[in-house]
């Protein structure tokens, strides 16, 4: 597409912080598409420098001029009006940030980890120095879900979001569902394909998960919600037999991030609940059918009613367009005089403890075969106001000393009742083991 900006068009000194897989991708779509994006934005988007460890480094991929990489990143955001920071981690990436908003830049940011520790910290400064501050690519990589939350739901009650938001984990249930593999094999196999890093444990403990649920509950409650705020388990934990028990009961197991709203009695929102966890969704709710490294995130409000988010959540290509699409939208604004929405918090609803979430339970547990033991267990629920929704069994064997094997599903119940009956039901002379527990959701 021609250049219709006109030769007298404005420019704006976009700096890039950052040249990994997505920097490279951001670099490479400011350079290929710079015509269309000065249509889109009415003012010419400059890249006047990325800042990178080693400068000298060949990137015979990125088509940029070499002289464009430097090390001084603090000179380089002091003299941009937008940076884009696609670094990660907390610092030097936090100084950077204020540094830039400090000289009047505004900021699109990746850094999922940045926002979710101390997100109230760039907002204040955002708002200091009346620059924008935007992050769509730190959730569900390409998915439009942050503007959304920001801007299209505001005027709505949001009260619940269930988000796949992890590709690598993703993937690796996926694979277990579809192969029977086990947990091992199937990592291996995401590291073989690129969709899991040499150390995945930010992945399958769930640390990535928790970083975006952390923003996604604040969007949603309007109400500031940190990492440390948000009960995680990872997925290391899950077998091949877990799996097969989900399919069992026509279910597949994913890693959830859940974030709910918490009335009282009345009716009127008394905190948010956060949480990251392994869990059987039925095959028909419409999270069971992402596959692979894809994300979801399935939102329900009180007016619009259900919705779903759906795309590829990583990658250089599907961030690097999150990214672009938030520059356009600062630059716009710059141009404009104006700024985009400033963080949310009047609602400053406590985060409750993992305990009082409202969960299901799928247990399945190895008994002694004989007259009473039913009775034992479904008195053990009791004791913890647990309701049995389901129950199957099965034999394992005859004679004297046989063993059965029971798997329960219960109603919903607060999780600390059902945690207090999983201790209670190993407890029981009858129970030979506890053999598995996972929550259900979705139902």
């Amino acid at each position: 597409m021609a250049d219709s900006t006109g030769s007298d068009a404005p420019t704006l000194k976009v700096a890039l912080l950052g040249c990994g897989v997505v920097g490279s991708s951001v670099a490479t779509m400011l350079v290929t598409n710079g015509d269309d994006l000065a249509a889109r934005v009415g003012a010419r988007l400059e890249l006047i420098g990325i800042a990178v460890r080693r400068p000298d480094r060949p990137r015979p991929d990125v088509p940029v001029d070499p002289a464009l990489f430097t090390a001084d990143a603090d000179t380089l955001v002091r003299s941009a009006d937008i940076v884009i920071e696609v670094i990660g981690g907390i610092d030097p990436a936090r100084e950077l940030i204020l540094t830039a908003m400090q000289h009047g830049a505004s900021v699109v940011t990746a850094n999922k980890a940045l926002l979710a520790e101390d997100g109230p910290t760039l907002y204040a400064a955002a708002a200091e120095h009346g620059v924008d501050l935007y992050y769509e690519a730190a959730v569900a990589g390409a998915i439009p879900i942050v503007r959304p939350m920001r801007e299209s739901l505001v005027g709505d009650d949001v009260v619940r979001v269930l988000g796949i938001v992890n590709g690598t984990t993703n993937f690796v249930l996926d694979k277990m569902d579809s192969t029977g593999a086990g947990f091992a094999e199937t990592v291996e196999q995401a590291q073989a394909l690129g969709y899991a890093e040499a150390d995945p444990t930010a992945d399958v403990e769930g640390f990535d998960a928790a970083a975006k649920a952390a923003i996604l509950a604040s969007l949603a409650f309007h109400t500031r919600v940190a990492s440390a705020d948000v009960h995680r388990e990872g997925i290391t934990e899950v077998t091949a037999a877990d799996v097969q028990a989900a399919r069992d009961m026509d279910a597949v197991v994913k890693l959830l991030a859940i974030c709910e709203l918490q009335r009282d009695e009345s009716g009127v929102p008394n905190g948010v609940t956060v949480r990251v966890h392994p869990a059987m969704i039925p095959r028909s709710h419409p999270l069971a059918s992402v596959r692979d490294a894809y994300n979801a995130v399935f939102v329900e409000a009180s007016a619009a009613g259900e919705l779903m988010f759906y795309g590829r959540g990583a990658g250089g290509d599907p961030t690097s367009s999150a990214v672009l699409g938030d520059v356009v939208a600062v630059a716009r604004h710059r141009l404009a005089g104006g700024h985009g929405p400033v963080e949310s918090a009047y609602a400053d609803l406590p985060v409750v403890p993992m305990g009082h979430a409202s969960t299901r339970y799928h247990i399945s547990l190895a008994v002694a075969d004989r007259p009473g033991v039913l009775a034992q267990v479904a008195s053990a629920f009791a004791d913890h106001d647990v309701s049995i929704e389901t129950v199957r069994q099965r034999v394992l064997g005859e004679g004297d000393d046989s063993r059965a094997s029971l798997v329960i599903v219960t109603h919903r119940a607060p999780d600390s009742a059902l945690a207090a009956t999983v201790e209670a039901l190993a407890g029981l002379e009858t129970v030979d083991e506890v053999v598995s527990w996972m929550r259900v959701e979705g139902a």
